[in-house]
């Protein structure tokens, strides 16, 4: 009896310590397993990460462009984005794409495996603004560079531009009935119109009324085109009636009739 009684006391002793060694035993295993799962997400990070391993080796250019420097916009591309294929932010490329001049907008995805593909949508020049700027068809500035183009020349105040592209292109439909054509327009402070067509005149629009104003130019101008004198410039302010400024060749003076 004494016997049997020792036995069950070593046994209750020895099994606390056999369930410490467990648990040490399989909160170690674990502790190994988290740090293998580490150590291959750090590898596995820095793999991807790593340009040589998985570099972007195309980058597709697509649209419709003419302005647009595609060899310069791509180098500007891979030192922005210097990275792997999977490092590369594709927001921060659309950013970058969209920020250059002659670019309006831009879309940009990635292509399993190694390229990227760009689709273009080009600026479109229709007039020249303030000499140092450029007018899509929406009345949005954008930057020249430098390039010289045949384009009219519009002149206004900060903040009229699409004032002064929506008269310009009232004027230019009303003439496209005739041999004229606008050169260069100019808009004041006070938003009153001043035109140069192509032939050299210029007439003088006023504030107010400016499309009927033209439209009594065009309806005059044949009179004026039947005398012997060539003319330099229209005012149209008045009610009725227009003053006409005459070239004199002779003496390279001007004359003025109204």
């Amino acid at each position: 009896m004494r016997s049997s009684a020792v036995s069950k006391d070593v046994n209750t002793v020895n099994k606390p310590a056999k369930s410490r060694t467990a648990l040490i035993g399989g909160v170690s295993f674990l502790l190994v397993v988290l740090a293998s799962l580490v150590f291959g997400a750090i590898k596995a990070n820095q793999y991807l990460q790593d340009e040589q391993q998985m570099p972007v080796q195309v980058i597709d250019f697509s649209g419709d462009y003419q302005h647009i420097d595609i060899a310069k916009l791509e180098r500007l591309i891979r030192k922005a984005q210097p990275g792997s294929f999977f490092a590369l932010d594709v927001n921060d490329v659309f950013q970058l794409v969209e920020a250059q001049p002659w670019v309006y907008r831009a879309s940009v995805r990635k292509k399993w495996p190694n390229t990227l593909k760009i689709y273009l949508v080009e600026q479109q020049p229709v007039a020249r603004w303030n000499e140092d700027l450029l007018l899509n068809p929406y009345g949005e500035t954008f930057s020249a560079e430098g390039k010289t183009l045949a384009l009219p020349r519009l002149y206004g105040p900060g903040g009229s531009e699409k004032t002064a592209l929506e008269g310009f292109n009232a004027m230019h439909a009303l003439l496209a009935t005739t041999n004229m054509d606008i050169k260069e327009l100019s808009l004041s402070e006070r938003f009153a119109w001043h035109v140069q067509l192509q032939s050299g005149i210029e007439l003088n629009l006023g504030r107010q009324e400016f499309i009927d104003r033209l439209q009594r130019f065009i309806d005059v101008y044949p009179l004026l085109a039947q005398q012997e004198k060539a003319v330099k410039y229209v005012d149209l302010r008045y009610d009725t009636g227009v003053a006409v400024g005459w070239v004199d060749p002779a003496s390279n003076t001007e004359n003025k009739e109204s």
